[in-house]
């Protein structure tokens, strides 16, 4: 009994080691949750795993961790829980669209893939509000659609930990305002499309917008809003068009404002550009800090603030030292009630530092706009204009000397008539030529064209010459001397009419 009893202790111990290790490794194995196979009725295929229209009105709890694309659209989701999707640590796209979500808790997206995750798809859902927790632990994301929702107001920070996004969707929403000052350059850097469409927006903060990157304006999707007819409003929607903006050219028809605010008044403004020939064209929202301008041109100086109302009044002050106020001090200097300061000609002595200020009853705001009087150099262009209109004068009255030359030459006078020579003189010439011509048979240095030769007859055929040389050549033709040819008078006379006309002129030239 005695020695019996160590090797039982030995026994218990071993045993005991046994379950610890088997404990131990229990506690170090995955959860075999986020392990396991592929989710009941849902379809996964290499790392996309979708549950679309299931009619699930949670997110699935076992769902594996290879996981990168995680389709859950068409269901009947309500809310997403705090750790909805904890240990998805693979996760770059969302899709929650075509559910009745109306609250994100806090912490819904912690402890999943985070910075990893790119695409969130939230559109066509039942949210109000958008809180600024809803996205704090994605700070990776770059495309956030939240269209075909109730949205109706955006807290100012609640894209403020968004700095990778680049693309934000708020179209077909309840959004009355919007906090534009909350997304400039240095907080979204990337940031190049914000729709904004199919919104109830009456007003725009003018100030704020002119703000933003030149990237994000030209992606700044307004149509189809609440917009209140005014001048301010329209001057910057013509000067995103001239600027060539896609927003503006593809929805050229879908901008419409109202007129005083009535619902059913609306106009589509670029269509009907009449109702604003009247604004006053100083009615703009952007304005460069240096500009320069000729000496002797005039220059349009914009004051943009934020404030607005019928309190605020404005004011500038001029290098010169002195306080400009609507409508102006005097003839150089003109000052409209919106706060835009004109320089109806430019002089050297107008550069400098112009200030404006704007205020109400409890605060007043500043801008600084620093001017550069070109002076205007009378003598460069004027003589190398002079110049060059002197040759081309001159070229013009050759080429018009040339042409007279050419074309207008003086007629000559035609011919004196001969008279005709009598019949009987006639006939004695005749009888003379042919005894002249057999002489001149004997006497013409012209070989024959038919020699002797062997089996040929000597040729009786006689070749007439003329005695007298060719006296004239006239426009290419031969004119033979008078009184060689019977009847030759007539077709030299006729020669000589047609040489006329080919010499003088492209069209015939009717004699008297």
């Amino acid at each position: 009994m005695l020695a019996a009893a160590p090797h039982t202790g030995f026994l218990q111990g071993a045993e005991s080691f046994a379950w610890s290790v088997v404990v131990l490794m229990v506690y170090l194995q995955p959860n075999p949750v986020r392990t396991g196979a592929c989710p009941s009725r849902c379809l996964c295929t290499s790392d996309i795993l979708s549950c679309s229209a299931l009619g699930l009105d949670q997110v699935p709890i076992a769902l594996p961790v290879s996981t990168v694309t995680l389709d859950l659209n068409h269901n009947q989701i309500l809310q997403l829980e705090e750790d909805s999707f904890q240990g998805l640590f693979q996760l770059e796209v969302l899709r929650l669209a075509h559910n009745q979500l109306t609250t994100i808790q806090p912490g819904a997206f912690r402890n999943t893939s985070g910075s990893l995750l790119r695409h969130l798809d939230l559109s066509s859902n039942q949210l109000h509000i958008l809180k600024q927790i809803y996205f704090q632990d994605l700070a990776g994301l770059e495309e956030l659609l939240l269209f075909n929702n109730r949205i109706m107001h955006v807290e100012s920070t609640a894209l403020s930990g968004l700095k990778n996004l680049q693309k934000a969707y708020f179209s077909h929403n309840h959004l009355t305002d919007f906090p534009f000052f909350s997304i400039q350059k240095h907080s979204h850097p990337q940031l190049a499309l914000l729709d904004l469409s199919s919104n109830r927006l009456p007003k725009l903060p003018l100030a704020d917008i002119s703000k933003l990157p030149q990237s994000l304006q030209g992606g700044l999707y307004l149509h189809n809003n609440s917009l209140m007819c005014d001048c301010s409003m329209y001057f910057l929607f013509r000067a995103w068009e001239q600027k060539g903006f896609a927003t503006i050219e593809f929805f050229r028809q879908e901008h419409v404002c109202l007129i005083y605010g009535i619902q059913r008044s609306g106009i589509r403004f670029f269509l009907h550009r009449r109702y604003f020939e009247k604004c006053n064209l100083t009615a703009v929202t952007e304005q460069e800090a240096s500009v320069s301008v000729k000496s002797g041109a005039p220059l349009l100086l914009h004051c943009i603030t934020s404030l607005s109302g019928r309190s605020v009044t404005f004011f500038w002050l001029v290098p010169s030292l002195e306080y400009v106020v609507p409508p102006g001090n005097n003839e150089s200097l003109k000052m409209f009630p919106n706060g835009s300061l004109e320089i109806v000609a430019a002089r050297e002595q107008d550069s400098g530092i112009y200030v404006c200020m704007a205020k109400d009853r409890h605060r007043n705001e500043s801008q600084e706009v620093n001017v550069t009087v070109l002076p205007h150099h009378d003598m460069g262009v004027p003589d190398a204009f002079n110049t060059g209109f002197t040759t081309l004068l001159g070229c013009v009255v050759s080429l018009l000397l040339v042409l007279i030359y050419l074309y207008l030459t003086p007629c000559r006078c035609p011919p004196c008539p001969r008279p005709r020579p009598p019949v009987n003189s006639t006939l004695s010439q005749s009888k003379e030529g042919g005894v002249g011509s057999a002489q001149s048979s004997i006497l013409s240095p012209t070989p024959p064209t038919t020699t002797e030769g062997p089996g040929h007859k000597v040729s009786t055929n006689k070749h007439v010459v003329f005695l007298e040389p060719i006296r004239e050549h006239q426009n290419g033709r031969l004119k033979p001397g008078p009184g060689l040819l019977l009847g030759a008078e007539p077709q030299q006379r006729a020669g000589e009419t047609d040489s006329y006309v080919s010499v003088f002129s492209d069209t015939p030239i009717m004699l008297p």
